[in-house]
């Protein structure tokens, strides 16, 4: 028999649509459930590979991980990932499609239902509960015609809606009751009721708001969250927020300074998640429009659109904070696509990223690279060759680098593959895996590099802890067996 299903739509984007999922998928795996997840179209440069060799938004492998199961491609069939000159890359059920602008891609919508269709089918097949995550806003009436994210995946499947305001941001009443307005009227009658999230201070304050927000909207009060805090401690969805405080506020009292420079389509940056919690770290994301601060490590991170991105380096002047950086000693890590621009030169002869066929890199680094169609997508793991500390992660990247230094391999697999490179006088590594740190010996040895003391925190022991406690609070303020009755 087919799963039930319950689909979570927003009043807007960051509403806390991933959050409520994953603490959901918690808590009803620990009441025995088979719970799996499900977002139809999702938009993100911080993608995960699956187990079965795809590549999802992180939010629904962090729901996988809440629900206890495997990541599965099938968890996010359609995969939007912004790069520049040539639109957004498209991957449909974990394999790139091709690149569309934004115009082209909602005439590709219909095009694209059926895989959407298939691959929710395929984990309903499966499961007890399928818990389904909206796009965005269930309000955005201007592109339901050809919608696969919100109303129109929902009415197609048949499943019903449970809507989702942020009190956090003002305004919850007129997002909630403004968008029972404007939805279609074949849509309506989807909608089970609605969740007020972020709330801070005392409930009871809002308890008149509830009921005036239930009896215009005419939908079911469902529950009242308050604010969690913890949710910084999970991998974020996308790179907004990040590195809103300036870098001139930081005082570092005495811990080691790593800077990561905010790069216009920086991909998979929850790499540094771990470093965060760190407290022999002061991580800075550096904002455009700011000089790199002094450091003891600059790691340049993962981007969707390398050759535009190290062009924004240089626009940035960056590229000038990097070499007196490494001029005064200090030391630099490369992951991915900052691994790549490290190198003394990038080739893209098929046009994959960028109008232009080749670019000078950074050169500090003796190796080059040319990017091509073919993206290895793989869960790796194995040994640091310099301090021999286990590592775990993924690969997923375009592109072959080659060079001298690519005889000092930073990492080995277990295959015997050597990955990454280290320059000739140490001060600069790359690599090509990602999820490196949240390994607590490799993070430990990385730490050690720079003359700093990991401390004894488990990181993903703490992820799994804060599921827990995400799942206990909305067992506290969500109404988890009416939306058990809900779902069908």
């Amino acid at each position: 028999m087919p799963a039930k299903a319950l689909m979570f739509q927003g009043t807007g984007s960051d509403v806390g649509k991933s959050l409520i999922v994953a603490g959901l998928c918690r808590a009803y795996h620990r009441r025995g459930l088979r719970v799996l997840p499900f977002k139809p179209q999702n938009m993100s440069n911080n993608a995960a590979v699956t187990a079965d060799g795809g590549e999802i938004g992180r939010a629904q492998a962090l729901q996988a991980r809440a629900c206890k199961v495997p990541a599965s491609r099938h968890m996010n069939p359609v995969l939007l990932k912004p790069q520049s000159e040539v639109g957004a890359q498209v991957v449909v059920q974990g394999r790139v499609w091709g690149n569309a602008k934004a115009r082209d891609y909602q005439a590709l919508k219909p095009q694209l239902m059926p895989y959407v269709l298939e691959s929710f089918a395929h984990l309903r097949s499966g499961a007890d509960l399928v818990l389904v995550e909206g796009a965005g806003s269930a309000a955005e009436v201007n592109l339901r015609a050809n919608d696969i994210a919100n109303m129109g995946f929902a009415r197609a499947a048949d499943v019903p809606v449970v809507l989702i305001g942020d009190i956090d941001r003002g305004g919850v009443i007129a997002q909630i009751v403004g968008t029972r307005v404007v939805l279609d009227s074949l849509d309506l009658p989807l909608v089970g009721g609605f969740i007020v999230n972020r709330f801070r201070g005392d409930p009871s304050l809002f308890a008149d708001g509830m009921q005036w927000i239930a009896d215009k909207s005419q939908w079911p009060a469902l529950g009242l969250v308050p604010h969690f805090a913890d949710a910084v401690r999970l991998p974020p969805e996308d790179a907004f927020g990040l590195g809103r405080e300036p870098v001139a506020a930081r005082s570092h009292g005495g811990r080691r300074v790593i800077a990561v420079p905010m790069l216009a389509h920086i991909a998979n940056f929850d790499d540094f998640d771990p470093l965060r919690l760190e407290a022999d770290v002061e991580l800075v994301m550096v904002r455009p429009g700011s000089a790199l601060p002094v450091a003891d490590l600059i790691i340049l991170p993962g981007s969707k659109a390398t050759l535009a991105d190290l062009a924004h380096l240089r626009d940035q002047k960056w590229h000038i904070d990097l070499l007196a950086h490494h001029r005064r000693g200090g030391k630099i890590l490369g992951i991915c696509a900052g691994f790549q621009m490290l190198g003394r030169a990038l080739a893209d002869p098929d046009g994959m990223e960028s109008h232009h066929a080749h670019m000078e890199g950074l050169g500090l680094l003796d190796v080059t690279t040319t990017l091509s169609a073919h993206k290895n997508l793989r869960e790796v793991e194995g040994r640091s060759l310099v301090e021999d500390a286990p590592f775990r992660g993924y690969e997923m990247h375009i592109g072959e680098t080659a060079g001298p230094d690519c005889a000092h391999a930073f990492l080995q697999f277990g295959d015997g593959r050597l990955d990454g490179a280290i320059s000739t006088d140490g001060l600069v590594r790359g690599t090509y895996v990602h999820g490196l740190f949240n390994q607590d010996a490799q993070r430990a040895a990385l730490l050690g590099w720079i003359g700093a003391t990991a401390s004894q925190l488990s990181y993903d022991d703490g992820v799994d802890a804060v599921l827990d406690a995400l799942a206990d609070h909305l067992e506290a303020h969500v109404d988890l067996d009416r939306l058990l009755t809900l779902a069908r």
